[in-house]
């Protein structure tokens, strides 16, 4: 006899959420909403950008220090692109960051300051996809959006074991999502689905005893809820070479430049690097920015980004007092190194350079 499961009720979860909801910088408590605190669209559609790809534990920092350099979309709008990828450097995927600064151009130029309520007219929005689209529209302004991060497809494989992998499964993830989002707090409820995925439906070890839906949960019954969600093989990724050039002069400053607006870490600062590729040379110095005694480092930084390993070859070299910057270039002094537009992947560079790695 097949057994039955009892539907996950919204209502269920919510009641979880009011009493166990993370307290998050960009969050209006599920107390402060029931007494009628309105969230912060600026504050939601930041939050929601930063968290692309990349951890709580790690945006927390950069959005507190964002909202208090810029507090409001105006501001935002107002700063310099360099100073926004500035503030941005290590938190990866610099896209986002020159797309937020689009975005808020628009919003203050051509919405009065004012994000959209809709997804529709939020996905016009530059940078912003369905998924943040259906977030701050949910969270910020109660519609009863489908919000399906990677939290939630976890929490939806699990309920109903959807034996399809991913990527393929997620129209279905969506569909099952729309249909628990209730008319009323949708957007706690979104916030809810992403605290429960994050806190106890985690993807190793689930507190199952604990969940809110557990007699729901067909994963849990059967005992195999650490494998879902059910993942497509990932073809093996490249691996791409390549030289950074460190150029150091009396005083430490560090010689560098920025690389092209368009393509992968694009306006973002850099020493002098060759271009990466599988089989490119490492020891071509012909391609070093200035005609010093250059010094091979011993280990070469590696660095993994999302289709491709990197593996740079690091070459450091000493530089007198009087020696010019070639055009494009600059000497970053070490009172100023820390606030430039580094990736994480040139800071490594440069710390290698420097003899810090």
């Amino acid at each position: 006899m097949t057994r039955r499961f009892p539907a996950p009720q919204a209502d269920t979860l919510l009641q979880w959420y009011d009493r166990h909801a993370r307290t998050l910088p960009w969050r209006v408590s599920p107390e402060d909403r029931a007494q009628g605190v309105e969230p912060d669209p600026y504050r939601v559609w930041l939050s929601e950008i930063m968290l692309q790809q990349t951890t709580v534990a790690a945006v927390k920092a950069y959005f507190q220090a964002f909202t208090q350099k810029w507090p409001d979309v105006t501001a935002l709008a107002r700063a310099d692109e360099s100073e926004v990828l500035k503030a941005w450097a290590g938190l990866g995927y610099y896209s986002r960051a020159r797309n937020l600064k689009a975005c808020a151009d628009m919003v203050a130029q051509e919405h009065g300051g004012r994000f959209p309520e809709t997804e529709e007219g939020l996905r016009a929005l530059p940078g912003i996809g369905p998924y943040t689209a259906a977030a701050i529209a949910a969270i910020a302004f109660d519609r009863p959006a489908s919000v399906v991060d990677g939290n939630v497809e976890r929490v939806i494989s699990r309920i109903h074991a959807i034996e399809t992998p991913l990527p393929q499964a997620k129209a279905e993830i969506r569909e099952r999502t729309a249909d628990l989002t209730p008319k009323t707090r949708p957007g706690d409820f979104a916030q809810a689905m992403m605290d429960l995925g994050a806190t106890l439906c985690s993807p190793r070890q689930p507190a199952c005893a604990l969940c809110p839906w557990k007699e729901s949960c067909r994963a849990h019954a059967a005992g195999t809820a650490e494998t879902f969600p059910r993942k497509a093989a990932k073809a093996a990724k490249p691996t791409r070479r390549g030289m950074a050039f460190v150029a150091v002069r009396a005083d430490g400053a560090v010689l560098l430049r920025q690389r092209p607006r368009k393509g992968l870490l694009g306006g973002m600062s850099e020493p002098p690097t060759s271009v990466w590729a599988p089989d490119a040379a490492t020891d071509d110095l012909s391609l070093a920015p200035l005609a010093l005694d250059w010094r091979k480092c011993l280990a070469p930084v590696r660095h993994t980004f999302t289709h491709f390993h990197l593996e740079m070859t690091v070459w450091r070299a000493h530089a007198d007092g009087n020696v010019p910057a070639p055009d494009g270039h600059w000497w970053s002094t070490p009172d100023e190194l820390g606030g430039e537009a580094l990736p994480t992947v040139m800071k490594k560079a440069v710390a290698a350079g420097l003899g810090e790695a």
